[in-house]
């Protein structure tokens, strides 16, 4: 009659075992319960043996995947640091030569060395409004002059209860201490009593002060942040104050309905031209770009992506300009093409407003690399022209005829 072995014979021979509680399926059974057949000891050897080789294996998967990654690391820390080099000794000393040559157009695509990247922005964004760092030093005074007389004179529920409207509330400096605290909550370096708190609200504050056209709206904390994270404070407000006069954030950040359609239409012509079948998914439902562009548009994918990923779409739209943000809208779609065929408008809205955690920038370059922004052989800027055009020589003729 076959006898199992003892406990301890049995567990001398284990090299690998995936779980205590893995092993208990060798344990002879309580005196008081019948003793298992040889058939059942045999099964449930077999059985352990299986569930160990399984555990084996999973194991040196992750192994692999860890040594991977580890690898994938490396090779990404000596591409930074050499990419590092030749930005700091060829490229910046000779930035107007050398900016829009393809080896540097290249280089730019695979993402800008962390050490570089704010001097890299600040290039490229330019500084057409001439903005020195005493001119922000002056509106971050007029702004803590208006903060000091706001906190004397009223509270924030104040405005509130007075029914100020929604314009007003957005141009005071108010809404963005109420603003900052909604700007990467888990960052607590933008929190109250974190270190870039403070900065963040002189910089805004300045802005508003600045651009009483414009005034603040809310977005602009998500935008403010990302170049504190990469800029010196005046050096910050300088790049952000020209970001913002760009004719695409100036179009939504003032809320330019006209112009606001006209980057709509323009982005759909290129979205049918390379995603039809999702581009007809979402007009069977009625799902418009400004349901989910809106809000990539308005903090420049610094809200929506991780802010590693964000930075580098930053990096290329610094190149590219206007362009390459509705380039990525249509990269991220391609990338998720699948899921949302499945998906009906509530379902695809909620998605898009909220896009996945795991999202890789390997994964998204490769989608938006495959975005083709050519559409019968005009690009981007001419079809957005023509179709401004088209909406000029509209009004001319629903424009009255003049009196006699």
């Amino acid at each position: 009659m076959y006898k199992p072995p003892p406990p301890s014979a049995r567990r001398k021979n284990i090299e690998f075992e995936p779980l205590s509680t893995t092993a208990l399926i060798l344990e002879d059974r309580p005196a008081n319960l019948p003793a298992k057949s040889v058939e059942e000891a045999l099964r449930h050897r077999q059985e352990y043996d299986e569930m160990v080789a399984e555990a084996k294996k999973r194991e040196i998967k992750e192994a692999h995947k860890r040594k991977k990654i580890m690898r994938e690391r490396f090779k990404q820390e000596e591409n930074i640091a050499s990419a590092m080099v030749i930005w700091v000794n060829e490229i910046l000393p000779n930035w107007e030569g050398m900016r829009a040559t393809r080896r540097v157009r290249e280089l730019w695509w695979q993402g800008l060395p962390p050490s570089v990247r704010g001097k890299v922005w600040s290039l490229a964004v330019g500084n057409e409004l001439n903005i020195t760092p005493e001119l922000y030093e002056i509106f971050l005074s007029r702004a803590k002059e208006r903060w000091k007389s706001f906190s004397e004179t009223s509270s924030e529920n104040d405005i509130e209860d007075a029914g100020a409207s929604v314009a007003d509330r957005e141009a005071s400096l108010e809404l963005i201490k109420l603003d900052i605290s909604r700007t990467f909550p888990s960052l607590y370096i933008f929190q109250k009593g974190g270190p870039y708190h403070d900065l963040l609200h002189s910089v805004l504050g300045a802005y508003t002060c600045y651009r009483p056209d414009v005034g603040y709206v809310q977005g602009m904390s998500f935008i403010a942040a990302v170049l504190i994270l990469n800029l010196e404070e005046a050096d910050a407000f300088i790049a952000f104050a020209n970001l913002l006069n760009k004719p695409c954030q100036l179009a939504f950040f003032r809320v330019d309905h006209s112009m606001m359609l006209k980057y709509f239409a323009t982005f759909e012509v290129f979205f049918e031209e390379n995603l039809p079948k999702l581009f007809l998914h979402f007009k069977s439902y009625s799902l418009t770009p400004d349901i989910y562009l809106i809000d990539w548009i308005f903090t420049l994918y610094s809200k929506s992506l991780p802010l590693d990923l964000a930075c580098r779409v930053w990096d290329v739209f610094c190149r590219d300009g206007e362009e390459f943000l509705f380039r990525t809208g249509l990269g991220i779609l391609r990338l998720y093409e699948d899921i949302l065929l499945q998906m009906d408008f509530i379902h695809i809205a909620q998605f898009l407003t909220k896009l996945p955690e795991d999202i890789t920038s390997e994964k998204l370059f490769s989608c938006i690399a495959a975005i083709q922004m050519q559409n019968s052989n005009k690009k981007w800027a001419q079809v957005f022209a023509s179709l401004m055009k088209d909406n000029k020589e509209g009004d001319k003729n629903h424009s009255p005829a003049p009196k006699s």
